[in-house]
């Protein structure tokens, strides 16, 4: 099907409808696609394509996406009877005998799940490295990371294996990752998708489920899957007006744009960024949008720390989890060095702070909230720098023999140190997207630039809480008058 390559998974899912081709055979496309790419890439960790054809051949349940493969990340969500393992040794052999609401729902729209994609241990850092599988490579230049946490996903997106696939953002997993593959990453507004039944929220509100696409469109088609709160929810996004889909091609109305070329955490932002970001601003004044360089104002140190605090406590209460799930002690010896040092900051850590951490990002969303009440949409970077070469963003050898120390050995001192040491370099890559965890806002980066190397720098895109539509109806404004759907990166190519 050579005609696969081009094509959304709405317009996949168009063809099945009209019996151009079977759900079966877009499969069969995926797999063949899967065996000649990925092994270049890494970017798929676990197939299941016997269990797939039977559900390719079955009577699929109908809409607008039926038919179309589709890759679930390994990290926190559950798909009944496959592994999860996050790639952590801690989670060897642990299969839940459920499925997690995303699953559920994307199966009921009726896309045929093959395959898990590679993560960062925990889905800790902004690079997939992870010592259990092995990197993933980026489809644009293998020398250089597709991003994190959903690193595999995006790759495996880029690399026209799939035309859209899962991914959940808990600081920039979504938007990084497509910004370092050319593609559209969308994080939903804080309560859009569920993440029932085994959560009610994930790292103190900041994480959120969704999907990567390469086009405008299937993101709103996605987000139209997902959306929608399940009871018990601890709180939800206000309901849309209209399905997330009929907001794409439709008119947006002239809306107040600020921008800024710099960072937002990083000390520096490379010129291909702020290039990226003045291009896009231009095109934005050519199509009729008022611009107007401005950013919010938030304690950029007080919110690293916040950050920080979070991580800590979540990752050892996920290590918790994971000992309840299992039914045995994890080891900090089984995590990676990064792992095992985020355990021991968590067990060493109070209440109290991760009560305060939780009110300091409080007060930045009151802070970005009020901002955005006096513009329609904030464009930025989605990240401070191009996509890193392999191997620069981790741990050197003397950092991970120190951090392994840390763990063994936690104390307060130290802890304060490292904190001190990640707070000043481990944002100046990833630099713009995390406040917006912090803060709950919808955001998506799109791919509006490419450095001379050919890599993909993406643009970001952030509105009002709750407000996706305006952000959709812009994203796809921006597409039709700068498409990217034409450019193929040398892995497919």
């Amino acid at each position: 099907m050579p005609e696969y390559d081009r094509m959304d998974a709405l317009a996949l899912a168009e063809g099945v409808a009209r019996g151009d081709f079977t759900a079966a055979e877009l499969l069969e496309a995926a797999l063949a696609r899967a065996d000649a790419r990925n092994p270049g890439l890494n970017a798929i960790v676990a197939r299941y394509d016997d269990e797939a054809r039977g559900r390719a051949r079955a009577r699929l349940p109908a809409g607008p996406l039926s038919g179309v493969p589709f890759l679930v990340k390994d990290l926190l969500t559950a798909w009944k009877d496959h592994p999860v393992t996050a790639s952590s040794r801690a989670l060897a052999g642990f299969v839940p005998r459920f499925d997690s609401e995303v699953v559920r729902r994307l199966l009921g729209a009726g896309l045929v799940l093959f395959g898990q994609t590679n993560t960062p241990e925990l889905g800790v850092m902004g690079t997939t490295e992870p010592r259990l599988r092995g990197p993933t490579r980026n489809p644009w230049s293998p020398a250089h990371t597709p991003g994190g946490s959903s690193g595999g996903s995006a790759a495996a997106i880029a690399a026209r294996i799939v035309p859209a696939a899962h991914g959940n953002d808990g600081g920039g997993s979504l938007r990084i990752p497509a910004s370092c593959c050319g593609i559209v990453g969308l994080k939903p507004s804080r309560g859009r998708v569920s993440f029932a039944p085994a959560y009610g929220e994930l790292m103190s509100g900041l994480a959120i489920e969704g999907v990567m696409t390469r086009s405008v469109r299937d993101a709103a088609a996605f987000l139209d899957v997902l959306a929608g709160p399940v009871a018990g929810d601890p709180y939800a996004a206000p309901p849309p007006a209209r399905p997330f889909r009929e907001e794409v091609g439709a008119p947006p109305e002239r809306l107040r744009v600020a921008f800024t070329p710099a960072s937002l955490f990083a000390s520096r932002t490379d010129p291909e960024c702020s290039a990226a970001v003045e291009r896009a601003v231009s095109l934005l004044a050519d199509l009729g949008h008022e611009v107007v360089e401005a950013r919010p104002a938030f304690p950029r140190d007080a919110l690293v720390h916040a950050y920080l605090v979070v991580l800590c406590a979540s990752v050892a209460a996920d290590v918790e989890l994971i000992a309840r799930a299992t039914g045995r002690r994890v080891r900090l010896d089984e995590l990676e060095p990064e792992t095992a040092a985020l355990v021991a900051g968590g067990r060493l850590l109070g209440a109290k702070e991760l009560a305060l951490a939780e009110h300091e990002m409080h007060q930045a969303a009151r802070s970005v909230g009020a901002f955005m009440e006096a513009h329609d949409v904030l464009v930025t970077s989605t990240m401070a720098r191009p996509p890193a070469r392999l191997g620069t963003l981790g741990a050197r050898l003397h950092e991970r023999l120190a951090l392994r120390a840390f763990a063994r050995f936690p104390s307060r001192r130290i802890l304060d140190r490292l904190f001190a040491d990640i707070g000043g370099r481990s944002f100046e890559a990833t630099g713009n997207t995390m406040l917006f965890n912090q803060t709950g806002q919808p955001a998506v980066s799109v791919p509006l630039h490419w450095t001379p190397d050919g890599l993909p720098v993406g643009v970001q895109l952030v509105g009002r809480f709750g407000d996706e539509a305006s952000l959709l109806r812009l994203a796809s404004q921006l597409e039709a008058a700068r498409p990217w759907a034409s450019r193929v990166p040398p892995a497919v190519a």
